[in-house]
């Protein structure tokens, strides 16, 4: 018989919600694994999100593994041009995903380690968000990969 398994990876924002909201969001979802995809995770966009109390709270409240992966995140050149508006969105996503291809991003983490695991980011919404495409590049390189977006 056939393994018809489909990989769930999900995606976060923390800016905007309540740390009530962003933790029952990932308990809601059964989420094992939040994989942080900030190039600074020492932020202090929301108090619960800073790298080791983000950490704490993942390990205390839901047994939730904490990783936080750079290579995911853009380069800072990339972000300040964005920001600056020196470039729209379109060249961000061109840049960005001209990035992790060259990284091999695929290849730091497993479809087997990928699965129940979350994307987390600051931006509070996936539409203009880099964990957007990076779910959608890394589903496009292990094809059983669904992405929902919390």
């Amino acid at each position: 018989m056939l393994n018809n398994k489909v990989e769930i990876i999900y995606t976060i924002g923390f800016t905007g919600t309540t740390a009530e909201n962003f933790f029952e969001r990932l308990k809601k979802n059964n989420v094992l694994k939040l994989i942080d995809t900030r190039l600074n995770n020492k932020s202090q966009l929301s108090g619960f999100a800073k790298q080791n109390d983000l950490k704490f709270f993942l390990k205390k409240i839901l047994n939730i593994e904490y990783i936080h992966e750079p290579k995911f995140a853009p380069t800072e050149e990339i972000l300040k041009k964005f920001r600056k508006k020196e470039i729209n969105w379109q060249a961000y996503e061109k840049m960005y995903h001209k990035l992790i291809s060259e990284r091999e991003v695929e290849k730091i983490i497993s479809l087997k380690e990928l699965n129940n695991s979350c994307l987390m980011c600051s931006e509070s919404s996936e539409k203009f968000c880099h964990r957007k495409i990076l779910s959608e590049y890394l589903g496009n390189k292990h094809n059983s990969l669904s992405i929902i977006h919390l």
